[in-house]
């Protein structure tokens, strides 16, 4: 079976010879080709070699077509990215600066005819071409939601939300929620095929219980209502959501969840269970410390608890630069050998 064939199977609770595989390298790159950032994220046929190459070195089964969350930014008027050799780009001028700057916000019509989008397409062609039919193609989308800290800075929208005028508020989350309905209508074209809908917003570690009823989950439906849930993954950065997984089923009917590695992954594979696909994901900060043993051990222990029943995946988070090369082949090598199911 193919490494996009494995997923699916985890997916639908088909029989498969092993577990999903995936690992997120989406700074590792520029390294990887030998580049410095700048010049590495200004060519998508540079990302595009730089996920096939890494792929094929650690042997794990997704590529990515994110270049860096800013870039989401970029197509809403972003045009200053500060670069750091040790860490992903980040937006260094904010879209908006004043209230008065949401009402001048415009969503493109099409975002695919923006020039920030260019180098993605053709990041996703070439990415298409060379592995779609066989591999997990990812994409990464901010929600409506966690958007405006792109575009405003955390600091200026958490003002905003908690105490700021109402309906500057909400002008500027149904902008956001519109630039993400297309978006994701954008990229699911394009060819990718796991659609990770980053909305941190969705976690009460972040906003605590009665603001997500209230607040993060209305938002959420009218993001991925219009589309549809359809190979979208439910993440909330690392923040545990396990208490809200059952009301995420019930009203947004995802079923894939990227468990928090400081959440219970026993307790969040019982909740999820059969109806959907349970994402496990190694503590990648801790792993900047650890040796490969201590690594290996990691990797087995998450897989006898997902591996019950199936419908199980293991991940990482976002794999800092400091991982040790020699844990993350430790991490592949050990996830191959314990996520294999063994079949009469």
């Amino acid at each position: 079976m193919t490494p996009l064939e494995i997923l699916v199977a985890a997916v639908t609770g088909a029989p498969a010879p092993r577990i999903p595989i995936f690992c997120n390298l989406l700074d590792h790159g520029p390294r990887e080709l030998g580049m410095a950032q700048q010049q590495y994220y200004a060519n998508g046929e540079y990302v595009a070699a730089g996920q096939l190459k890494m792929r094929e070195r650690y042997g794990h089964d997704n590529v990515w077509s994110l270049f860096y969350v800013g870039k989401e930014a970029e197509l809403l008027g972003c045009n200053e990215i500060l670069y750091a050799e040790d860490g992903p780009p980040n937006v260094a001028d904010f879209v908006i600066k004043s209230y008065d700057d949401v009402a001048r916000l415009e969503v493109p019509d099409d975002i695919t005819a923006h020039p920030a989008w260019t180098e993605t397409a053709r990041c996703l062609k070439i990415l298409k071409d060379e592995v779609g039919a066989t591999h997990p193609i990812c994409a990464y989308l901010t929600a409506s939601t966690t958007l405006p800290a792109l575009l405003m800075g955390m600091d200026k929208w958490m003002e905003l939300l908690l105490t700021g005028p109402a309906d500057v508020r909400d002008e500027l989350l149904k902008k956001c929620s519109e630039f993400y309905q297309k978006e994701v209508a954008a990229y699911r074209a394009a060819g990718a095929n796991v659609l990770v809908y980053s909305t941190p917003f969705g976690s009460t570690s972040f906003v605590g219980m009665k603001r997500f009823k209230d607040f993060s989950m209305p938002w959420m439906q009218l993001d991925l209502t219009p589309g549809g849930v359809g190979s979208i993954v439910y993440y909330c950065g690392m923040a545990p959501f396990n208490n809200v997984i059952q009301q995420v089923m019930d009203e947004l009917k995802i079923g894939v969840y990227y468990i928090s590695p400081l959440a219970d992954l026993a307790e969040a594979k019982a909740i999820i269970g059969a109806k959907g696909l349970t994402c496990g994901v190694i503590d990648d900060i801790k792993m900047i410390g650890w040796t490969p043993e201590q690594t290996r051990a990691e990797v087995k222990r998450m897989c006898e608890i997902g591996m019950v029943d199936e419908h199980f995946l293991f991940g990482t988070g976002v794999m800092p630069l400091g991982v040790p090369e020699a844990n993350i082949h430790a991490m592949i090598a050990a996830a191959f050998e314990y996520g294999t199911y063994k079949r009469d």
